[in-house]
């Protein structure tokens, strides 16, 4: 069967987003631009972008436009690693991640290294500098979550971070939702007026992960974890208009 053009303008945005041409967090160019560029109609790239949409790699937000989200790295295999594409891959992603990290913030209390305290401290200064810069501030993010694993001194809980990449942070989407000035004075909705908050409250749980790390108190560690990825979970729900206690 012939290669339908929204299909096709699908595969070669496909594969600059996984290139890196268009790097996490950046804006696609606009759908006239891409209709012009790609010599289609607009209908063919509204189609093109919610297939993109579908497949994890791209989200749109209304009076914004698109942006790349992180793609799926590849395994050892040389095969993509699955993108937690619904809600609920997403919610299953984050209990992974309870079960994972809250026994790996414990373990890093006692076991981490003066070199490793001072890098985690300067990485939550980077993530804290990095509000307004989705694309930075997610790779500052996974990287304090991955140095925490690294000072737990369990290679396993290491390798299981570096399998799933800065793609388990779930907050690409929400972070893009950067409200407008126009849009604070139009009736937008609540959650999107408080974006900056979000992000304040983010930095805030980090600091108590790193606090605990500092006092090597594992209980405090496993604690501050689950309460950061419990947050994680509650802004993953409200963001997609579902019931927080679900």
């Amino acid at each position: 069967m012939a290669q339908t053009l929204s299909g096709t303008l699908v595969d070669t945005l496909r594969t600059r987003i996984v290139n890196g041409e268009i790097a996490p967090g950046e804006k696609l160019p606009s759908e006239p631009r891409l209709a012009t560029e790609h010599g289609v109609s607009r209908t063919v790239v509204r189609e093109a972008i919610g297939r993109l949409n579908l497949e994890g790699l791209v989200h749109t937000r209304r009076g914004s436009g698109s942006y790349a989200l992180t793609p799926p790295a590849a395994d050892a295999d040389g095969g993509a690693r699955p993108l937690a594409r619904s809600l609920e891959d997403r919610l299953a992603l984050v209990e992974y991640r309870l079960a994972l990290e809250t026994e790996a913030a414990a373990l890093a209390a006692t076991r981490r290294t003066p070199t490793q305290l001072a890098a985690l401290a300067d990485r939550l200064d980077a993530l804290a500098s990095s509000d307004g810069h989705p694309a930075t501030a997610m790779q500052h993010d996974f990287a304090f979550h991955r140095l925490v694993a690294e000072s737990s001194a369990n290679r396993f809980l290491l390798e299981a971070l570096d399998r799933l990449g800065p793609q388990m942070i779930a907050m690409p989407r929400g972070r893009l939702d950067r409200p407008s000035s126009n849009a604070r004075h139009s009736g937008a909705h609540d959650s999107d007026l408080h974006d900056g908050g979000r992000f304040a409250a983010v930095v805030q749980e980090h600091r108590a992960v790193l606090a605990a790390l500092e006092t090597q108190d594992a209980l405090a560690a496993s604690a501050a974890m689950r309460v950061h990825l419990a947050g994680s979970r509650r802004r993953l729900l409200a963001e997609s208009g579902q019931p927080t206690t679900r």
